[in-house]
């Protein structure tokens, strides 16, 4: 069979379709005029039933004027609304065409109603828009017309008039249409002919009437064949038998206030609730006169199960949970019987309205979700696409749906259909993955919602550069360093994942002293350590910096630097030399002081042969000192003479009586610039006799030696300095011995104050 032609398609736009397909605004207007909107018809097919299997239903690629190898694959999708399970039609995503997947049986599928439609919503994702489809299964003539029993017993009363009816029950067709009973005929004879009287749409009652009076003494039996015949092509007939017993008693008939009785019934109507209480009346007396309710025939097994007559009431009660999403009305064929010796019935219908109740929970279809969504994501992105629905009815089967407002995300609505969309600016460094709820609300009262969650992920890009942890680096490494030491470590770090936050190390170029960087130190690109090239010396390269480079390793690389400022330390590695007075054959250097030197007399003058050797300007300011040093290594006579406040111990020579000098902070124990401690701050000794006669030069051999002639000696010389050689120190320490008491005495209560540096 030919697929049905939809009444919409491409050319009702009454445009070239090769010049829509050509200019993607052209599509998107023939998409806005071929897909419905709020108010456009569905598109319609219809198929017989008991097609088999891969039927062609239509293109609806074609009907919506669509050429699928332009959209890309999966470009259409269908929803079978109301959810029938199984799956009876499906959509053919290669070409866009609409086939049958099951078989389909409109008498499962829609009983007795007299159109069976199955309905689809067609979406396309890009551009993004939504059709309804009705697809009609037509009936065919594959069923016979069956009477629901083989036989029929009727008791007439031979007093019976003619012109009396009797209700016999019709046949059933579960075909619809033509192919249901269209005609009876019964089986010649003389007293009984057949009475078709209208009940209801696509059903007639069928009454036996009585043409001529019965005689029981005549015929006691009479025997008729009743057939039943569609109107298919072929036509199909049911036969029953009906048999006539002639009985001469109770000659009337129950009968109904009302032939039909109408109703309304919420569905959520417990049951025992009152339906209708039907009243009945038979004019007869006694046993023919008294009556019972029941269901006739022509009520089916399934309303059986939902309803109850009392027979003795006539009330007719709830017996079984209603659901208007079932069905939304019922027929009930109730009757009553006189209890006569020859009953006697009367019929009637209550026809039932389900009344719908807001008792289904909207419910959220997630068809496609697309995580991870980038970080970058432009507005109106689809994040995903879901559906709604609701299986009441009127304002309870309206569904809105909605989010948390902030979020950066949107809802789209298309019909039943919503895309969930990109709204804000999304920060995967601050939230890298949302769940986000939706909820499903209707306009029923009370109204029921329903909540799904999405999770979707940001993905990262590169949008932080690495940053250092200090504003800048402070190393200090002693010279004569080994090549290779660490120097110190820098570290970065990237707020971005993945490839994105692996940070490397490098050095800037830059020439330090005519040298390009990595002359002096290296780093380790993965760990940020600095390492020592080179062995540094103080008095070539005091200090310098180098500029660290932190990059990572993105698609478009991001960095940042810092400085490391790198400060060598001076270590205690030049001996200072005596210029004048010269040591002849390592004999010990002689320059006699006379006792009247005037302040500024110059003594000797020590070499400075590199930078480890300095002076402190501070000592001369203030000073009284038989002897100092200034800054340009002179050893002059102080202006005050000799003071008793002399140094007792050395910190650089085991010789007690060598003086206290003190390194300057930071030099080292080894350091060529000392100080010599007087004044207040060191208490007086107790006597001339102990002041010291020497005083040891640390890092050098050279020896000065300070020595003090009573007043009253003949040597025309008596101050004096003697500078020497550090193993002269030893030979002559036991001759100093026995002459320090008589220089005790000699010298007086006289003190000096002399610092040098």
């Amino acid at each position: 069979m030919e697929p049905e032609v939809p009444r919409r398609g491409s050319e009702a736009a009454g445009l070239p379709l090769f010049l829509v397909l050509q200019s993607p605004v052209l599509l998107l207007l023939l998409l806005a005029m071929l897909l419905p909107g709020p108010e456009a018809s569905p598109l319609r097919y219809s198929v017989p039933e008991e097609q088999e299997p891969g039927s062609l239903v239509g293109n609806l690629a074609s009907a919506l004027g669509l050429e699928l190898r332009r959209l890309g694959p999966g470009c259409l999708r269908i929803n079978h609304l109301g959810a029938p399970s199984p799956r009876y039609l499906e959509l053919d995503l290669t070409n866009g065409k609409l086939f049958v997947n099951e078989r389909l049986d409109r008498e499962a599928l829609c009983e007795q109603r007299p159109r069976c439609l199955l309905h689809l919503e067609v979406l396309a994702h890009s551009p993004v828009a939504v059709s309804a489809v009705e697809v009609e299964v037509l009936d065919v003539n594959d069923n016979s017309p069956r009477f629901s029993r083989p036989d029929y017993q009727l008791e007439v009363s031979e007093s019976v008039a003619p012109g009396t009816r009797f209700h016999i029950e019709s046949a059933q067709d579960p075909d619809v249409g033509t192919n249901s009973v269209q005609s009876y005929q019964l089986s010649p004879n003389e007293h009984f002919a057949l009475d078709l009287k209208p009940l209801q749409e696509n059903s007639k009652v069928l009454e036996l009437v009585l043409r001529k009076g019965l005689d029981r003494e005549q015929t006691t039996l009479h025997r008729l064949v009743l057939t039943a015949v569609d109107g298919g092509n072929p036509p199909r007939s049911g036969t029953a038998q009906i048999v006539v017993n002639v009985l001469d008693t109770n000659d009337n008939s129950p009968a109904f206030d009302q032939s039909t009785y109408r109703v309304q019934l919420r569905e959520d109507s417990p049951p025992g609730t009152l339906v209708v209480k039907l009243n009945a009346s038979d004019p007869d007396e006694g046993s023919n006169g008294e009556l019972v309710y029941s269901f006739s025939s022509y009520t089916s097994e399934r309303e059986r199960e939902l309803f109850s007559i009392n027979p003795v009431t006539g009330e007719v009660r709830v017996s079984g949970a209603l659901d208007y999403e079932e069905a939304s009305s019922y027929q009930i064929y109730v009757q009553a019987t006189d209890q006569g010796p020859v009953p006697m019935v009367g019929h009637c219908k209550v026809l039932v309205d389900i009344v719908d109740v807001n008792d289904n929970a909207p419910e959220v279809v997630v068809s496609d979700v697309y995580s991870p969504v980038s970080e970058d994501a432009m507005p109106s992105t689809v994040v995903a696409f879901m559906s709604v629905n609701d299986q009441d009815s009127g304002s309870n089967q309206r569904v809105s749906l909605s989010l948390p407002t902030s979020l950066p995300f949107r809802l789209n609505g298309l019909g039943n259909s919503y895309s969930l969309e990109v709204s804000g600016p999304l920060d995967r460094e601050r939230v890298a993955a949302y769940n986000i709820t939706l909820t499903a609300t209707d306009a029923g009262t009370p109204q029921l919602t329903s909540q799904q969650t999405i999770r979707v992920e940001i993905s990262d890009i590169n949008d932080n550069p690495p940053r250092f942890q200090e504003a800048a680096y402070s190393v200090y490494v002693p010279e004569n360093n080994v090549p290779g030491a660490l120097l110190c470590t820098v570290q970065a770090t990237d707020l971005d994942a993945n490839q994105n936050a692996e940070v490397t190390y490098s050095l800037l170029e830059k020439e330090i002293q005519g040298l390009p960087v990595t002359s002096y130190v290296s780093i380790n690109e993965v760990t940020g350590n600095i390492y020592a090239v080179s062995s540094f010396d103080y008095e070539k390269l005091r200090e310098f910096d180098v500029i660290v480079e932190a990059r990572d390793k993105g698609s478009s690389p991001l960095s940042s630097t810092v400085t490391a400022n790198i400060y060598v330390v001076d270590a205690n590695d030049h001996a200072p030399q005596i210029l004048y007075p010269t040591s002849t054959n390592s004999s010990t250097a002689m320059e006699m002081v006379p006792r009247t030197a005037s302040a500024g007399y110059l003594v000797t003058k020590p070499k400075q042969p590199n930078p480890d050797w300095r002076y402190s300007a501070s000592l001369r300011a203030g000073m009284h000192s038989s002897v100092h040093l200034e800054e340009a290594g002179i050893l002059r006579a102080g202006p005050g003479g000799p003071d008793q406040q002399w140094p007792t111990v050395s910190s650089a020579t085991p010789e007690p009586e060598a003086g206290e000098v003190s390194p300057p902070v930071g030099a080292g124990v080894n350091s060529n610039s000392w100080t010599f401690k007087y004044g207040p701050g060191n208490p007086k000794q107790p006597g001339p006799g102990e002041l010291p006669d020497k005083f040891i030069i640390p890092g050098s051999p050279a020896i000065i030696s300070i020595r003090q002639e009573p007043p009253n000696s003949q040597i025309d010389k008596s101050d004096f300095i003697t500078f020497g050689k550090k193993e002269e120190t030893k030979k002559k320490k036991k001759k100093k011995k026995g002459n320090k008491t008589q220089e005790k005495k000699e010298k007086g209560n006289s003190t000096t104050d002399n610092s040098d540096q």
